[in-house]
């Protein structure tokens, strides 16, 4: 039996990266796959493919920095599967630099993104896992959301607070029986890290697939067992 089967999992941020593979890896092991990206037709060549391997997957645009059209997805997912199993938060940005050359406006954008979008879609699939009595939420962080370096404070500010809505909601969710993970990947070989200003080597690169099984191992865990936090570092990294 497969994995997964006859789980629905919703991957936001899945046109390409570690959202695509995640989602390819999530159909494979038998779950009903709802892709949300901004890019919807990257969205539909990804479910067709899933379909293609006999599984089942949709694609639904979805800016998730606008809370109308993530409390859209979350519902759409329920008309059409019943109930969301799994969600993963993974859509994000990168942006800012040194923060005294930083405008507002890119602040802004991202945080609205990587903070403000993970909070509406946490909210929306934790109301509905609550209905449910139960369900895993993985947010995509990164090791920049336990470190922090020069040029990175926007982004990291950014991912300092996921990780602060994932400790939070962990703690909430165990009534509930919703599990809450953070996965903290390194430079990753997806459009994220090639829109960086940090100089590195697409062969040093983690492959986005080895972040798809992290997050197919949290998905997979039995019922009793959460893991809170992983980090996947480059073999290469020094920090």
């Amino acid at each position: 039996m497969k994995r997964l089967e006859g789980k629905v999992a919703i991957v936001t941020g899945s046109s390409s990266g570690i959202g695509k593979a995640i989602a390819l890896r999530f159909g494979d092991e038998g779950a009903k796959v709802v892709l949300a990206a901004r890019r919807l037709h990257l969205c539909e060549q990804t479910a067709t493919r899933i379909r293609d391997n006999g599984g089942e997957a949709c694609a639904i645009q979805t800016d998730i920095s606008d809370e109308h059209q993530v409390n859209a997805l979350v519902q759409q997912t329920v008309m059409r599967y019943g109930r969301v199993d799994i969600l993963v938060n993974n859509a994000g940005v990168f942006g800012g630099g040194h923060l005294a050359d930083t405008d507002t406006q890119t602040f802004d954008k991202v945080i609205a993104t990587n903070l403000r979008g993970t909070f509406f879609c946490s909210r929306a699939g934790f109301q509905q896992m609550k209905l449910q009595k139960g369900g895993l939420i993985i947010n995509m962080s990164s090791v920049a959301g336990v470190q922090a370096w020069s040029g990175t404070g926007t982004y990291s500010a950014s991912k300092h607070g996921v990780m602060a809505l994932t400790k939070s909601l962990a703690d909430e969710g165990r009534a509930f029986n919703i599990k809450v993970s953070a996965i903290c990947p390194a430079g990753v070989a997806d459009e994220l890290v090639n829109a960086s200003s940090e100089d590195m080597l697409r062969s040093e690169k983690i492959n986005p697939f080895d972040i798809a099984e992290t997050a197919l191992y949290l998905a997979g865990l039995g019922p009793h067992a959460v893991v809170h936090q992983i980090i996947v570092d480059r073999l290469t990294a020094d920090w």
